[in-house]
């Protein structure tokens, strides 16, 4: 695929195309995207997760951003309880598809004197109603939110600079905080980033994902218990918010580049499809069935999951 093609596939928004076309045409590239360590790793993560894979295809040198410092500001835990779950997440990314790409623990990065200075001098730049309306979208109880809450912005765009990326890979729910930092940024020294915007996927029960809510596929999910979700999860006859059609877009399609129907002849036989586009036309036509469509999702994801849930198992049995 055309690299900037791979780049674009399945994003809501890339600030800007002509600076993400000037930025493949360079001989080193680098990208990040950062993460909260607070959980297990989901399907919402592997939006992001699989775009950085295909920025890796692309050319791109990958850096991932453990965000522990960030989860701590974010009230997410102790800084000890967030810097375990960043080692063992860390584990879990590389196993679910992500090779050979950097990984920074955020305190390693962020605690040092020229980082700080840099976070003073952007916090004069930027207003408090402006720092907490670009939070209200990744904040934690943001009805009432902390003085750390609204250092978290700042941090991030600081964050760009000290990676020394070109570009920055996130949830379109991160928009507001990435577009500070190509406001701001020259205010140290630093040429705006690329912004590569994914979009933000339903629970399976069309509702917003969330693990608390128990409506997410985990890593750490076996098998049967893959199957038993997706085969309770909602599936409307369309295809617009639909959590399947959605799974089959962000996660199958691009990992396993080929879908395969299987159901009795009496009901229209097996059949395959190679593209995303060509079975999203098939379900809205009426040509599958809710359930084999769950079927073959439940099996696609089982295949796509199954190293990371190896790794996991192997760390318990350890």
């Amino acid at each position: 695929m055309d690299p900037y093609d791979l780049v674009a596939r399945n994003t809501v928004e890339i600030v800007t195309e002509e600076e993400l076309r000037s930025t493949l045409a360079e001989p080193v590239k680098r990208v990040y995207a950062g993460y909260e360590p607070s959980g297990e790793i989901h399907l919402g993560h592997l939006v992001t997760i699989n775009k950085l894979i295909d920025m890796k295809e692309a050319g791109f040198h990958v850096i991932v951003l453990l965000a522990d410092l960030h989860a701590f500001l974010n009230r997410k835990g102790t800084l000890e309880e967030v810097r375990e779950l960043a080692e063992y997440n860390r584990s879990c990314i590389e196993a679910v598809g992500l090779k050979g790409a950097e990984f920074v623990i955020g305190t390693d990065l962020q605690l040092n004197p020229e980082y700080q200075l840099n976070v003073l001098e952007l916090s004069q730049q930027v207003t408090l109603n402006r720092a907490t309306r670009s939070m209200d979208e990744v904040g934690r109880t943001m009805e009432n939110p902390t003085v750390s809450q609204m250092v978290y912005p700042i941090m991030q765009m600081v964050d760009i600079a000290a990676l020394d990326v070109d570009a920055a890979v996130g949830g379109i729910d991160q928009r507001k905080i990435h577009m500070l930092a190509r406001e701001h940024l020259g205010a140290i020294g630093r040429k705006p980033p690329v912004c590569v915007h994914t979009p933000i996927v339903q629970g399976l029960d069309g509702k917003k994902m969330s693990s608390s809510a128990g409506n997410v596929v985990s890593v750490a999910d076996s098998e049967d218990e893959i199957r038993k979700k997706i085969k309770k999860a909602f599936c409307p006859p369309e295809t617009a918010e639909n959590p399947i059609i959605e799974i089959f877009c962000h996660h199958i399609f691009p990992r396993l580049g080929r879908v395969e129907i299987r159901r009795p002849e009496k009901y229209g036989g097996d059949r395959e499809f190679d593209t995303f586009a060509s079975l999203e036309v098939a379900y809205a036509a009426g040509e599958i069935h809710a359930m084999d469509l769950k079927n073959a999702c439940a099996e696609g994801l089982v295949e796509v999951l199954a190293p990371a849930y190896e790794f996991i198992m192997s760390c318990k049995r350890g």
